[in-house]
């Protein structure tokens, strides 16, 4: 097995960084730390302490959903953007932000309305989509940016 096309991969359970070759990412890769899979097809909920390491580690994209537990839009998408996760993974790394739990991180990106989907790449925000969408509308978004 040759590692020249291994990709890093932050665990959603442990934050341990992971190189997996990018032809093994549909094989159902777990984490060499804690076992668990890396990709569990659903949103991986993160505070403001994992955050940057799985936007600054991880080479795949990072698909964040900013939202909040009162924010009506935000729970009428969250089963749609479950769905996505389930047809993103493995290819993009999909996260779930609460900006009433992790205020300074909303300040940080300058988020004004919720929900706010926005995608990282190697660290760097590269777009933005702010207002509810549906799971054909996520991903058409998502492979349109990434």
């Amino acid at each position: 097995m040759t590692t020249t096309n291994a990709l890093h991969i932050v665990c959603p359970n442990c934050d341990a960084v992971n190189r997996v070759p990018a032809e093994r990412l549909a094989e159902a890769p777990t984490c060499g730390k804690c076992q668990h899979a890396l990709f569990n097809g659903a949103p991986t909920d993160l505070s403001a302490a994992r955050f940057q390491k799985h936007i600054e580690r991880s080479d795949l994209p990072v698909l964040v959903d900013f939202w909040a537990p009162w924010c009506g839009p935000c729970r009428t998408m969250a089963p749609f953007y479950a769905q996505a996760a389930q047809k993103l993974e493995p290819h993009v790394r999909v996260v779930k932000v609460d900006t009433e739990a992790n205020q300074e991180l909303a300040a940080r990106y300058a988020i004004r309305s919720i929900p706010t989907l926005a995608l990282f790449r190697n660290g760097r925000e590269v777009a933005r989509q702010p207002g509810a969408m549906d799971a054909n509308s996520i991903l058409a978004w998502v492979n349109q940016h990434r």
